[in-house]
């Protein structure tokens, strides 16, 4: 048994069982990852994939268990080069962070200022994603924090802490109809065309529930992933905007008027994630400290250790 063979078998089930793709991804051939595959089982004496003649179509019960194993034992892995270079080079290395536009755009600006100042050696890979595809860089352990609305809570294998609470404003030129009204409702809302975010992006659920819940049909004629395009449109006058309202600045978006909509929808919550078990630098617990004093080092660590049944489980 060895790694190449090890990370075969999680490409392979990454990569829906292509084992194309798989031999592209590992920098092979498709002939030598099917022999890898081939002596892995031979070794174990199980088959680890379900055939359909020669294409790989899913993976048998121990298969199923073993890429459980395989994940572990590769983050494992990598852990211990990460264990490494914190005693190398304690303040120098790469600290990978993956976020949505809102939130690299309007809420981490001054932390990563205040990182920088403390960390000018570590270099800080800033990546934007959709909600969905943090998870997936988390999983893989190709991100070391992800920070988003949706998608982090609830995912078994990683551990996500409220960092801050946020609300929907609207947003219409200066001159429209909403601007003068004396109490802003959803019902007037949902009356005017509107541009907000598009679906499974800074809580665009929190939005459409809340028009269901009152069972109103808003007519939403655009949707985008940040609200700098969503405010472009607004000044536009194609309709009304609902964006997040730290992204509103006075200074800049002149011409536009910003109506609260505390009263209209509820809070959402921006969460920072970890995968449980992903060794962490020092200077990545000091980067989430930076954004909560609560979330000490001790307090990250003691949440994102893998359970004990799991460590100490034969």
């Amino acid at each position: 048994m060895n790694f190449q063979q090890l990370r075969i078998i999680r490409e392979a089930v990454r990569r829906d069982f292509n084992l194309t793709e798989v031999a592209n991804t590992l920098f092979t051939s498709q002939s030598g990852v099917s022999k890898h595959i081939k002596d892995l089982e031979d070794e174990l004496g199980v088959e680890i994939f379900v055939r359909r003649g020669k294409r790989l179509t899913g993976l048998t019960d121990p298969g199923k268990e073993l890429v459980s194993i395989v994940e572990r034992m590769l983050l494992d892995a990598r852990n211990i080069k990460r264990l490494a270079e914190q005693f190398a080079h304690r303040d120098q290395g790469q600290l990978t962070l993956v976020t949505t536009h809102t939130q690299a755009r309007y809420a981490l600006p001054a932390v990563v200022a205040k990182f920088k100042a403390a960390f000018p050696k570590v270099h800080l890979a800033l990546h934007q994603a959709g909600p969905q595809e943090i998870v997936t860089l988390l999983h893989a352990g190709d991100a070391d924090i992800g920070i988003a609305t949706e998608a982090l809570e609830g995912e078994p294998d990683l551990v996500t802490f409220p960092w801050y609470e946020w609300h929907h404003s609207v947003i219409v030129p200066d001159r429209h109809p909403l601007a003068s009204e004396p109490v802003l409702t959803l019902a007037k809302l949902a009356e005017h065309p509107l541009i907000t975010y598009h679906e499974g992006f800074t809580g665009r659920g929190t939005i459409d529930r809340t028009f269901a819940d009152a069972g109103l049909v808003p007519d939403i004629i655009l949707s985008a992933l940040d609200a700098d395009v969503i405010k472009t449109y607004v000044e536009l006058e194609l309709g009304a905007g609902i964006i997040a309202s730290m992204a509103f600045d006075p200074r800049k978006d002149t011409g536009l008027t910003l109506l609260d909509g505390v009263q209209l929808f509820p809070a959402n919550t921006t969460r920072i994630g970890v995968r449980r078990g992903h060794y962490l630098r020092s200077y990545a617990y000091r980067f989430i400290e930076l954004c909560s004093e609560q979330l000490t080092e001790t307090t990250v660590r003691a949440a994102a250790s893998p359970p004990r049944d799991d460590i100490d489980s034969e």
